[in-house]
């Protein structure tokens, strides 16, 4: 992720990251049409809670997945029946390199009580591209322990 004042983002540090969160989505989705209408697949998009509150110095990010939430429910009309939906993880405990020490304080901020897994993640994919979701489609599932309810963190 990007993370800069918006006065210094250049042009070129904003398309990557709409291509690499956005574009690349509506690629995929545009070429995999075909199979998916002969499959009767379905369509899953990983948006963010970014896309509903935000941090300083996050607008790229922030819009490519507030992008992915509109994509997400305008291929759900137009891909119609293929079945288009979206998940938007908050704080999920990942490997990446930078992001600290998680503190006793980070988990129980969350009313869930701890910060979110990969298998939370993994277990609402399975659960939506499945066959009990069959009725569901052009929505989005906040998978974030609750904090986007919450919407203070600890210092």
């Amino acid at each position: 992720m990007i993370t800069k004042p918006v006065e210094t983002l250049s042009l070129t540090e904003w398309r990557t990251l709409l291509d690499t969160n956005l574009t690349a989505a509506f690629l995929l989705a545009r070429a995999a049409t075909p199979l998916l209408r002969q499959s009767q697949g379905s369509i899953l998009t990983i948006a963010s809670t970014r896309a509903h509150q935000s941090e300083p110095d996050t607008e790229a990010y922030a819009a490519s997945k507030g992008g992915l939430l509109a994509l997400t429910h305008a291929l759900a009309i137009s891909l119609a029946p293929i079945r288009v939906n979206c998940i938007s993880p908050g704080w999920i405990e990942t490997p990446i390199a930078g992001q600290g020490e998680i503190r006793p304080q980070d988990h129980t901020q969350h009313p869930a009580g701890r910060i979110g897994r990969t298998q939370d993640i993994a277990a609402m994919a399975a659960f939506l591209l499945g066959p009990d979701a069959g009725f569901i489609t052009g929505s989005e599932f906040i998978v974030d322990g609750g904090m986007t309810r919450k919407m203070i963190y600890a210092e």
